[in-house]
């Protein structure tokens, strides 16, 4: 019996003892095509890299852990150089910490003090989507509006506003949303704002999701008319998963503020970034000269040591050209194994971030019934299939029906890349046969 206090008591997990490359084994003996890159999107660089444990192992060797509030190293100063120069134009300073919930509280906590250091001390609301997942922490809790999230923490959680996700159902111009905008905006106070917060592209939330164009022009337009910050959460989509190093340079505005953790590490290091503009780090300069908030392992030198070595392998095997060259046939190959299927609605994709979406079969635009359970279904379909993937439950809010997301690590080879399509279509043939009898 394990004495681990598991996410899910009624759920079996695998213990997985070994992988390599898009692989990994579980204590049976059993082989997964790992279609989630570990499981959270953040393996990246597949299993078994060699060359990112040698450059831990080095780092670890010549000096392995300096607190950052006196102290800082070499890697942790190269990293950050590095970061500035693939990030989006305008971009300078970068903050360190250890995973994406606390790049995006981290962010929350930066944009509310960039006011302050400006004398603006009423600013501190945050507007947010409210189809989206930023974190566990109580106030990455706060900035989703998905009720089913929040309970039971209601009582702990800052009370932030939300609108609406303009997705084909609900809202295919994206001017809905502004208008949504604009009413909480009036609701708060623009003057009260401090941030719009959100992902450029969605992942677990609502997979390889972006709102319209005019809602990104119409963002901008209002940040220049009312003084907020843009902030993008680019825990998953940073470092290379859409194809570019950040999803921001897909989109018609440059951010003020952004957030990246998962493909930093690759999965060999718990390391996160927070990354701003230079006007943004300049209120701080010219005011207090100050950002204290921290962790004990922001900017360890064995972590930045191994983001660094993550950077040159990107570089070096034209990973992220590969995933921005590969991604549209992969979305293509999985849209057209799954074409034929009354419970498919679409297939998105953006890079390696590829998100299927599922309706009921009687009409082909309904939610699938919640108590039918299909995200679960296809998931642990999968799993005997011998493929991980991740689907989501339909939300309480109505915003969101099941959907599955496929986010292989970059360096999968197509012969991989074909065996996860095929069995993840086997998995939705299965389970669907099995929801349309329970629909008769």
């Amino acid at each position: 019996m394990s004495a681990v206090f598991q996410l899910e008591l009624d759920r079996h997990y695998p213990v997985v003892v070994r992988g390599e490359g898009a692989w990994v084994e579980d204590s049976t003996g059993k082989r997964y095509l790992d279609a989630m890159s570990g499981g959270s999107m953040a393996a990246t660089l597949g299993h078994g890299r060699r060359d990112v444990i040698a450059a831990a192992s080095a780092q670890a060797s010549r000096l392995s852990y300096v607190h950052n509030e006196r102290l800082t190293n070499p890697p942790r100063e190269q990293l950050a150089a590095e970061l500035v120069e693939v990030a989006p134009p305008g971009f300078t300073r970068v903050r360190f910490v250890t995973g994406g919930a606390e790049a995006n509280e981290t962010v929350v906590q930066l944009a509310r003090s960039y006011h302050v250091e400006r004398g603006d001390m009423k600013r501190w609301q945050v507007i947010s989507p409210a189809q989206a997942y930023h974190g566990p922490t109580m106030e990455t809790l706060a900035l989703t509006g998905r009720p089913g999230l929040q309970r039971p923490f209601g009582p702990y959680l800052p009370r932030h506003l939300h609108i609406p996700p303009s997705t084909w159902r609900f809202d295919p111009t994206g001017q809905a949303a502004l208008d949504a905008l604009d009413a909480v905006l009036e609701e708060a106070g623009p003057e009260n704002v401090s941030a719009y917060f959100c992902e450029p592209i969605s992942a677990a939330a609502l997979p390889a999701y972006s709102p319209p164009e005019r809602f990104w022009r119409g963002l901008a337009e209002r940040r220049d008319r009312h003084g907020f910050l843009i902030c993008y959460d680019e825990v998953v989509t940073g470092i290379g998963r859409t194809g570019e190093w950040f999803a921001a340079e897909k989109l018609p505005l440059v951010p003020d503020v952004i957030a990246t953790a998962k493909g930093l590490g690759a999965g060999y290091a718990a390391i996160g970034a927070v990354l701003c503009t230079d006007h943004v780090y300049q209120a701080f300069a010219a005011g207090s000269r100050k950002l204290t908030v921290g962790h004990t392992w922001d900017g360890a030198p064995v972590s930045c040591a191994v983001g660094l070595k993550v950077l040159e392998v990107l570089r070096d095997e034209r990973l992220i050209e590969r995933v921005r060259e590969r991604g549209p046939s992969l979305r293509d190959e999985l849209a057209s194994a799954l074409k034929g299927s009354p419970m498919i609605h679409e297939v998105r994709g953006q890079g390696f971030l590829l998100g299927v979406e599922y309706v009921d079969p009687r009409d082909g635009r309904s939610f699938l019934p919640p108590e039918l359970g299909v995200a679960r279904r296809i998931d642990l379909t999968a799993m005997e299939q011998g493929v991980i993937v991740y689907s989501t439950m339909p939300t309480r809010d109505g915003f969101a029906g099941d959907q599955t997301l496929f986010a292989p690590p970059f360096t999968t080879p197509d012969a991989d890349l074909a065996e996860m399509v095929a069995r993840f279509a086997s998995t939705v043939d299965t389970v669907a046969r099995d929801i349309e009898r329970e629909l008769r």
